[in-house]
């Protein structure tokens, strides 16, 4: 398969998938916050509808999980991309527990907001700006990281320190 081929394939099912990932949300009512919100609210009127949504999307992942298993490339890439880390660590930890808030209290997921900006219009757009916002303060936070652990600070025989980049 040609190169221009291989990628109109991967742009076609990447379209696809998300096709179908978004009539997925809009059917189970996940671009809805209050139904998220009724689901989150377990000590109130819960809604656990979402429940049925979560066991099935597993179903799903664990019958593809088994079959791509058995497989020795993907249909369109040359291989399987495999998480190279895969330890708990405190950015994931918090990450996550940001993420929980979020959702919590505002009823938006990432990827439902998006469809779900389509029809609720103002409020899921200033969820997907204060997002957008959040992801590019942690990449700037990380880059600042990144060049502070490539400086090699030493103390001089006065107690200054000297900061040398060595990268």
């Amino acid at each position: 398969m040609s190169e221009r081929k291989e990628l109109v394939m991967k742009v076609v099912t990447a379209f696809a998938a998300g096709a179908l990932f978004t009539v997925g949300l809009a059917i189970s009512g996940m671009t809805k916050p209050d139904k998220v919100i009724g689901f989150l609210d377990v000590s109130g009127s819960w809604d656990a509808s979402l429940a049925f949504v979560m066991v099935g999307a597993i179903g799903v992942h664990l019958t593809a999980r088994r079959l791509l298993g058995s497989m020795k490339k993907p249909v369109f890439a040359h291989s399987f991309h495999v998480f190279a880390r895969t330890r708990l660590d405190a950015p994931l930890i918090v990450g996550a527990a940001l993420f929980g808030v979020g959702w919590g209290l505002s009823g938006y997921c990432p990827g439902p907001v998006i469809a779900s900006s389509v029809v609720s219009g103002r409020p899921a757009l200033v969820f997907i700006a204060a997002m957008v916002l959040g992801m590019g303060a942690w990449e700037i936070l990380q880059r600042a990281r990144v060049i502070d652990t490539n400086k090699e600070v030493a103390v001089t025989s006065d107690g200054a320190q000297e900061s040398t980049d060595v990268s």
